[in-house]
């Protein structure tokens, strides 16, 4: 990690884009995304969250411009409109929200934090995340079990694609039914997802068949995958249809249920999927999203609660987050100062030793003179130690920054220290340096 490695952010999700939209960015998969990420100019780590629902990407650069153009050319076949830029703390924060499903279509889902582990374990293994990125992510994991065990984030039935299963089942006996999801977006999938979990046999139908293959593809060898255009024969075989498209026209209507036979119907989309026609088919009974509101609205007013709750634990961990961060900044620079010091310090006991052992000297006497000599680097370092440590809590980048090049230990020198005009020693550094050392390096602490 350097002083000035920064986390970009960007962000193409429902609340501003389409699934087409979401899908134009995600052209690659998500290893893919994080590996060309990696391999521009700039980019020290680089991660890649793509569902349904969003497409979001992150990258650490030295400098924030940077950060933007790279993630720019990331989101290009977005419309402006839809794209959310992101900065250093504001990326920290959306992973946070996004971890605990705040950012989710249905508030408090709990896919998305298999999803963020799914991208993690990606990134991780394409070796595109560092420092920066590994904790973020790994806290960000932390707060997202965090806020399902201790708050009511996730309790309840909320999604109406389960709930439009729950109703199902109180119709009929799922375990021997066929049902048909017509739609492969978030609201299709949940609604897939949960009809896998009991019925007999699933069938996804969408306009792209192949994003209804990658659907059907996760929930089981028992879900089958279809177009749009084979719904005539489709209804015939499911006992229960689903509907959740985003067509602006019905895809179900009179014609196309005629010999569908027995069938229950539940329209989740809006607008509606299934026309009027239906209702007059015989065997087939219609619901819509009104049957399902009283399944679904103490659960989402009881998540709307416990978001708040969530909200708090989010802040509080965004806190210590960033605590960690300057920790780790400030230990990067006294590291390099102890390292310098230790040079400084094995080369003039050496030459000490060298003259005491003409005179002889015992290995008593060698021990001692090497631990006073220890001693007096731990006791001289303590004050500055301490100093760049509460230049680090208060954002005193500057000082850090200076700190970082006086006591560079990648230039073979003993320290840069030495050498240094007073006016190049930070303030704050200078001002808890004991006497001994001002004296020795010449520098005042006026």
């Amino acid at each position: 990690m350097t002083d000035s490695a920064l986390v970009s952010g960007v962000s193409v999700s429902h609340s501003s884009a389409s699934i087409d939209d979401i899908e134009a960015v995600c052209s690659l998969d998500e290893r893919e995304a994080v590996e060309q990420l990696l391999a521009r100019p700039g980019v020290e780590e680089a991660f890649a969250l793509q569902t349904c629902n969003r497409a979001e990407a992150y990258v650490v650069t030295d400098e924030e411009t940077r950060g933007r153009e790279v993630l720019a050319e990331y989101v290009a076949d977005a419309p402006a409109d839809t794209v959310r830029e992101l900065g250093h703390e504001e990326s920290l924060e959306q992973l946070l929200r996004v971890a605990c499903g705040l950012e989710s279509l249905i508030i408090g889902e709990d896919q998305i934090l298999g999803q963020l582990r799914t991208a993690y374990d990606t990134a991780r293994t394409a070796g595109t995340l560092g420092p920066v990125l590994d904790d973020a992510l790994l806290k960000s994991l932390h707060v997202g079990e965090r806020a399902r065990s201790e708050t009511a984030i996730n309790e309840g039935v909320v999604s109406l694609g389960s709930a439009a299963a729950r109703l199902a089942a109180t119709e009929s006996a799922l375990e021997d039914a066929t049902a048909l999801v017509v739609g492969a977006g978030e609201m299709g999938t949940l609604a897939a997802r949960s009809f896998s979990e009991s019925a007999a046999e699933v069938i996804v139908a969408n306009r792209t068949r192949e994003r209804a293959e990658h659907v059907a593809d996760t929930l089981g060898a028992h879900v089958s995958a279809v177009g749009l255009d084979a719904l005539p024969v489709a209804v015939t075989e499911a006992d229960v249809v689903v509907t959740a498209t985003g067509s602006s026209t019905p895809v179900l209507d009179g014609e196309t249920l005629r010999n569908a036979g027995t069938t229950f119907i539940i329209d989740i989309a809006q607008p509606r999927d299934v026309a009027a026609s239906a209702a007059g088919v015989t065997g087939v009974d219609v619901r819509d999203l009104d049957d399902l509101r009283s399944l679904t609205d103490a659960t989402l007013a009881s998540r709307q609660t416990a978001a708040n709750e969530v909200e708090e634990i989010i802040a509080t961990e965004l806190d210590h987050l960033l605590a960690q961060y300057k920790r780790k900044r400030a230990d990067e620079v006294i590291s390099a100062m102890y390292e310098g010091a230790e040079r400084m310090k094995d080369r003039e006991l050496s030459t000490a030793l060298s003259k005491l052992e003409a005179d002889g000297l015992t290995d008593e006497q060698r021990a001692t003179v090497e631990a006073m000599a220890d001693t007096l680097v731990s006791q001289l370092l303590a004050a500055p130690t301490q100093s760049l440590r509460d230049a680090a809590e208060e954002d005193d980048w500057t000082t850090i920054h200076t700190a970082l090049q006086l006591f560079d230990p990648t230039d073979g020198a003993p320290s840069q220290l030495a050498n240094a005009e007073p006016d190049e020693i930070p303030d704050a550094v200078r001002q808890q340096m004991p006497p001994a050392v001002l004296d020795q390096l010449g520098v005042s602490n006026d």
